[in-house]
């Protein structure tokens, strides 16, 4: 049986059992928040039960390593869309201990790549185009600092409306233990404060 069989015929009786009704909820985060972390398989089930965090109490947005790439993305595009759309007044950035993205090596990704067919001059061409794999591919080498990083880009986005708290976090994906990073509160004091001084 293939693994879509598989899950195809578990979701016929999960339909059959209205098993469903117990996940009901719309499509407003109840706790006003919106969650950025990364697709680490250890926080699938674990990140919402170390925060409290049952269905329907937050918008979550998962990637490779709880990065904003880029401020004008799909990441930034669906924080920005949670905030405005969807009624989310604050953002975590939660990033977790021994990351799979603190070890990624562009080279080394691209040797696996070559070796499942994708050829040398596809690479070559996305080279040509202005693909710079070293930086596209680059992970990080401390995740309090990535976290710090897109926090920072989040908070100084053009977009992003004043008085919006963005939080930094660090999980430990053994026990669920939080290290903040980030104090998206004192952030905005600070930022309050600033502002008057230099009025």
């Amino acid at each position: 049986m293939t693994l879509l069989k598989e899950i195809l015929d578990y979701n016929q009786h999960f339909v059959e059992r209205e098993e469903y009704k117990k996940y009901a909820t719309n499509k407003f985060p109840k706790k006003r928040m919106v969650v950025l972390t990364c697709m680490d398989t250890r926080l699938l089930e674990l990140l919402p039960k170390a925060m409290n965090l049952s269905n329907g109490d937050v918008k979550l947005v998962k990637n490779a390593g709880a990065i904003v790439s880029h401020p004008f993305g799909s990441i930034m595009r669906s924080i920005l869309v949670a905030v405005y759309e969807l009624q989310a007044d604050e953002v975590f950035v939660i990033g977790h201990h021994d990351c799979g993205m603190s070890a990624l090596k562009a080279g080394e990704m691209i040797e696996r790549m070559k070796e499942r067919g994708i050829s040398e001059d596809t690479l070559n061409t996305l080279s040509y185009s202005g693909v710079d794999f070293e930086k596209w591919l680059h992970g990080f080498d401390n995740v309090f600092e990535s976290v710090e990083q897109s926090v920072s880009v989040i908070n100084h986005h053009p977009l992003m409306p004043a008085g919006i708290p963005v939080h930094g976090l660090v999980i430990d994906p053994a026990t669920g233990k939080l290290d903040l990073v980030v104090d998206g509160y004192q952030t905005k004091t600070e930022a309050g404060t600033a502002k008057i001084a230099g009025e």
